[in-house]
């Protein structure tokens, strides 16, 4: 049984996020990766026993009129507080499939996750502008890196 846990919260609304997401989750379930256990819950799922049970956490989301997906602003409105005192330092990484530039979007998640004292480790993936498969590569070394991190205990 893994001994470290890395949570995926991604929104997938379409078939290219859900391409996206599907990308993270093998990028983290790589066999080199052995001692990580690996679990995605969709933000409408999630609450904050999931995030209490994580080593670390990737936020996915769809930029949505400049901001973050309604999905994954209700699970910060129902995980804030629970977690507020219990989870800082924890981990992050945050990817945004974003048609215009995703900058409203990081700016939002990043005001939340700097409340909540969560730590980056790494930049915010901006997938912009229209969908190319690059992107799903992108996603996948995310994925790989967050959990060979946790693995290997630098993150």
């Amino acid at each position: 049984m893994a001994s470290k846990r890395l949570l995926v919260i991604a929104h997938v609304p379409s078939p290219n996020t859900q391409r996206l997401c599907e990308a993270v989750l093998r990028g983290a379930r790589a066999e080199e990766i052995e001692d990580v256990e690996t679990v995605h819950r969709p933000p409408l799922e999630a609450g904050p026993e999931d995030v209490l049970a994580a080593d670390a956490i990737i936020l996915g989301t769809t930029e949505n009129l400049g901001y973050m997906s309604g999905a994954l602003k209700d699970f910060f409105d129902r995980s804030y507080y629970p977690c507020l005192e219990r989870t800082q330092g924890l981990p992050y990484a945050l990817y945004i499939r974003a048609g215009q530039d995703g900058t409203g979007t990081r700016r939002a998640v990043e005001s939340i996750v700097t409340g909540l004292r969560w730590r980056a480790a790494q930049d915010p993936l901006i997938c912009r502008g229209e969908f190319r498969e690059d992107f799903v590569q992108q996603c996948e070394e995310l994925g790989m890196y967050m959990a060979a991190g946790l693995d290997a205990g630098v993150i």
